[in-house]
C-alpha cells in the first residue's frame, strides 16, 4: 500500500525542508546549508517528487524560510 503525500508548494517550507533533509541526510550540515546558492536550492525543490510549485512562484523570502527550517530540521536529528 502506497500512502498518499499531498503536494508541497513554495509555502510549504517545513515539508521542503523535511523531504530535502531526507534527499541530502548528513552530507548538508548546519553551516553548509546556509551555504547553498539559492539557485541551486531553487533547482533542488523543483526536482522534489511532491513539489508542485514553479520556478516563477519562487521568492528570496521562501528560499530563505526553507534553508532555516532545513537547519532545524538538521539539527532536531542530530539529538540523541
Amino acid at each position: 500500500m502506497t500512502h498518499f503525500e499531498p503536494p508541497m508548494h513554495w509555502q510549504d517550507h517545513e515539508d521542503i525542508a523535511m523531504a530535502l533533509y531526507e534527499k541530502f541526510g548528513d552530507d548538508f550540515g548546519e553551516a553548509r546549508i546556509y551555504r547553498i546558492r539559492f539557485t541551486d536550492l531553487l533547482d533542488w525543490v523543483l526536482s522534489l517528487p511532491n513539489f508542485k510549485g514553479t520556478r516563477e512562484q519562487a521568492n528570496e523570502g521562501h528560499l530563505e524560510q526553507i534553508q532555516a527550517k532545513w537547519v532545524y530540521e538538521w539539527r532536531d536529528n542530530q539529538k540523541g
